[in-house]
């Protein structure tokens, strides 16, 4: 496969073989480098390198302005003129865009370093954690355990230029270590789970013995079992469950479908709830492109027109924006277009999330310390939407919820399916201790950067007992 040009001259090719009123064009390098392990032992190592180009075509007419918008992965460099006009062609034959808006021009985009190569990864990314996973293998083997499990780490560097003369570069580092632990026989006669997760940038925060004990309490907790009914518990949620609801709630914060009354963040007869008090706790729920540790795009990057992220605003500056102001709906997901019809400050997406109660400083271990009978869970999965006007949503729990009492975790308990609402239980949550990185189970692997603090919730809804084990 001939990739010779730059990502910098693909891009400037595009333009230059375009004939469409105006043209963006996006460019991907990616390489990707993965461990995986199964029963105390490496099973697979590997580095993928790709490049995928997106081509946008914006054609005018009486109607309005037209997106074809078309994709390519592995791409030779001599069929680079059959993907522009493919999306030329595609764009003559699409209906008029509402959002369409004029581009972002180089005096409002932010500035990088466009001249810059891919930045790369490889498997030297592993270099401290792979010794420090074996000798996790080692500790397992010596309690009769197993480890499972798969951590990557992708380096994703994307080149934006349009013909407006917008020239955008970002260098994006994504890592995520899953470890599943599974015992022998309980005294119950059945084996336990455990599971616990990390997001990261490159593998040096990584603290594989601090993860590995906590694997080896969260089974030992396990080795007595406890039947309880479905029922509304008092549950202690760690962060990666509360990432799990949060995130979800975050995918549905676009202000366009808020004003259409399509969400739970509409407002009866009109309009959207922003001003409207939303948690009881004065928490903030926000986004910062410069968040230590949860660095990502400054700027809006996509592929595709869309009602909460479009790409007509590529290279929109992204800034610090709070989602809820001290338990207040303080802004929506906007779109230039979508601002226009709010009449709401114009507010873009970002690519993390960060929940928060300023001042706390519990743990985990507090609340359960300060817990008289209730659940700990682990995580969730298998979250869906019931119905999209409360933002419930169902799903399961698993790898580990336990019975706490009198401040102690005294075992594990079945599995349930749960029936919750993010924005309900905002409005429920109790306590909140001090915020961390969190990875969420279920959409960890595209949505990594999120920081949640432990919550405890009274009346956490487990509808029904669950057979999943």
């Amino acid at each position: 496969m001939n990739q010779s040009a730059s990502p910098q001259e693909i891009v400037e090719r595009a333009l230059g073989l375009s004939r469409s009123d105006d043209c963006m064009v996006i460019v991907s390098e990616d390489s990707t480098a993965n461990l995986r392990w199964a029963g105390n032992s490496l099973t697979t190592n590997g580095l993928t390198r790709g490049r995928t180009v997106t081509v946008v075509s914006l054609t005018g007419g009486r109607a309005g302005v037209s997106a074809g918008v078309v994709r390519r992965s592995g791409l030779r460099d001599d069929l680079l003129e059959d993907l522009v006009r493919a999306a030329e062609a595609a764009s003559r034959d699409a209906p008029p865009a509402e959002e369409a808006r004029p581009l972002i021009t180089p005096e409002q985009a932010p500035a990088t370093d466009w001249d810059s190569p891919p930045a790369e990864t490889g498997i030297a990314v592993f270099e401290r954690f792979a010794p420090r996973l074996g000798a996790a293998f080692e500790r397992a083997r010596g309690r009769g355990n197993l480890l499972y499990g798969y951590a990557e780490h992708t380096m994703s560097s994307t080149y934006l230029g349009t013909s407006s003369g917008v020239r955008l570069r970002h260098d994006q580092p994504s890592g995520t270590v899953d470890i599943n632990a599974k015992s022998g026989e309980s005294a119950s006669g059945a084996a336990h789970s455990a599971w616990v997760g990390r997001a990261t940038r490159d593998f040096a925060d990584i603290d594989v013995e601090a993860l590995a004990a906590e694997l080896d309490r969260r089974l030992a907790w396990g080795r007595r079992r406890v039947d309880l009914p479905a029922g509304r518990y008092e549950t202690v949620l760690p962060p990666e469950a509360v990432a799990d609801l949060m995130i979800n709630l975050y995918f549905d914060i676009g202000a366009r479908d808020a004003f259409e009354g399509r969400t739970a963040f509409s407002a009866p007869g009109g309009g959207t709830r922003v001003g409207e008090r939303l948690a009881g706790l004065p928490l903030t729920l926000r986004s910062d492109p410069a968040q230590p540790g949860l660095e990502c795009a400054p700027f809006v990057l996509s592929g595709a027109p869309g009602r909460w992220l479009s790409a007509f605003d590529n290279g929109l500056p992204r800034g610090p924006v709070e989602w809820v102001r001290k338990g207040e709906l303080a802004a929506l997901g906007q779109t230039r277009h979508s601002a226009e019809l709010t009449g709401l400050p114009l507010t873009p997406p970002v690519d993390n999330l960060v929940l928060e109660l300023p001042g706390a400083t519990a743990t985990l271990d507090d609340l359960v310390a300060g817990t008289t009978r209730g659940l700990l869970l682990t995580c969730l999965w298998y979250i869906r939407t019931v119905d999209p006007q409360t933002m419930l949503l169902t799903g399961l729990t698993r790898d580990g919820v336990y019975l706490v009492e009198d401040g102690e975790v005294v075992g594990a308990v079945n599995n349930f399916r749960f029936n919750e609402s993010p924005v309900g239980l905002l409005g429920r949550i109790s306590e909140a201790g001090a915020s961390v990185a969190a990875l969420s189970r279920e959409v960890g692997d595209f949505f990594p950067r999120s920081m949640m603090p432990p919550v405890r919730v009274p009346d956490f809804n487990m509808s029904t007992v669950s057979q999943a084990s």
